[in-house]
């Protein structure tokens, strides 16, 4: 007070106080920081210092925290290795929160990107040297065949399994970690490409059958099928139930490129971001967050994507009737063979495509779920 006033600033006791206790404002759940740590009313050099350079990158498990459970984006391929929570967080009902505004946000941003999601699978499936499908063609040939609405084919299923895969993939992700026999609260990186692995084989052999009906669904000519349940009947009632599981291999294949890219870049990214640029906040803000999920996804996908597009081939042969139903090495080999490398990757202009609004989108809605629901770090 004696300080403000020989600088011709008079304050009362009470606003002193305000000041010596100034709340971090920010996000809604950002930490309570004091600029008096130890109560005294008095600010001696290390407190300042610590408040005014430090805050709030000097409490590193909201560091941590923020950086946990800010960043979960849904590109439609949901792979990525699941959050982790401690204790308290689990008993608070945090994981069950996020679950349902990660799911929400998947959700949404799917339903927003269902179109680009549709053309891919058509140009995965359909495209080739002497029948080379066009973004804009694309789209053209989708409304004249079914109207507007066809665009939005196979999004239903494909909204559907985001709650069981993803509650799958949690509850397997924390037995194997229980199996691993960490004792730490949280894993090393290693550890959770491993365990990531596993549970997100477990969740996607759980729900494959539904990634089948999505392909089929996304294929279908106007009037083919009724709904979700035509579809299963019809393919059970001429194929069996091992159609059901065609393109299994690939998809589990593709899994440890994908998880494996995805979650080392994120971390190196993450880590470079907090080396260089946490000095002044542990706050990264809204584009370094969506430049890290992106680029790390981004990275996933082009070395999976092969794998993914074998897989959707193999799910939709026996719908395209007359050829032959070849095996994962038998249609890489007659990819390559008739229409080179470039074969391998039919489709990768619209996936790319919506992965930035993917991103985006799935962001802003799990931002705003998360303050809806009440989740917070602490």
């Amino acid at each position: 007070m004696q300080s403000l006033r020989d600088l011709g600033v008079n304050i009362s006791e009470e606003q002193a106080e305000k000041i010596l206790r100034r709340i971090r404002r920010g996000h809604i759940w950002a930490p309570i920081m004091y600029m008096d740590k130890n109560g005294t009313m008095t600010i001696d050099w290390n407190e300042w210092r610590d408040y005014h350079l430090l805050h709030p990158a000097d409490n590193i498990p909201e560091i941590i925290l923020y950086w946990k459970h800010s960043s979960i984006f849904d590109v439609g391929e949901s792979l990525m290795v699941p959050d982790e929570f401690t204790a308290e967080e689990k008993k608070m009902g945090m994981l069950w929160r996020h679950l349902v505004a990660g799911g929400g946000a998947g959700a949404v941003s799917r339903t927003c990107t269902a179109p680009l999601d549709r053309l891919k699978v058509l140009m995965q499936v359909h495209s080739s040297k002497s029948n080379s499908m066009r973004i804009a063609g694309g789209f053209a040939q989708m409304i004249r065949e079914g109207g507007t609405r066809s665009l939005w084919r196979g999004n239903g299923i494909n909204v559907l399994k985001i709650a069981p895969e993803s509650a799958i993939k949690f509850v397997a992700y924390e037995q194997i970690k229980r199996l691993i026999g960490s004792n730490q609260e949280t894993l090393g990186i290693t550890e959770r490409l491993v365990a990531g692995s596993l549970a997100g084989a477990i969740a996607q052999s759980s729900i494959y059958p539904m990634e089948v009906l999505k392909t089929r669904l996304a294929l279908r000519k106007t009037g083919q099928y009724s709904g979700i349940q035509d579809c299963a009947k019809h393919i059970f009632q001429r194929e069996g139930v091992a159609a059901f599981y065609k393109g299994y291999i690939p998809n589990m294949l593709g899994i440890i490129p994908y998880a494996g890219i995805d979650l080392a870049v994120y971390e190196t990214l993450k880590n470079s971001w907090l080396q260089h640029y946490a000095t002044d906040s542990a706050d990264p803000g809204v584009f370094v967050l969506l430049a890290c999920g992106t680029t790390s996804s981004t990275c996933g996908q082009l070395a999976s994507y092969p794998l993914a597009l074998v897989r959707t081939r193999m799910q939709a042969q026996a719908s395209l009737g007359g050829g032959p139903q070849m095996s994962m090495t038998g249609l890489f080999r007659h990819i390559i063979r008739t229409e080179g490398p470039i074969g391998l990757y039919r489709g990768l202009a619209p996936n790319f495509m919506k992965v930035i609004p993917s991103v985006s989108i799935s962001y802003v809605v799990y931002e705003y779920l998360k303050i809806t629901l009440g989740v917070q770090s602490k």
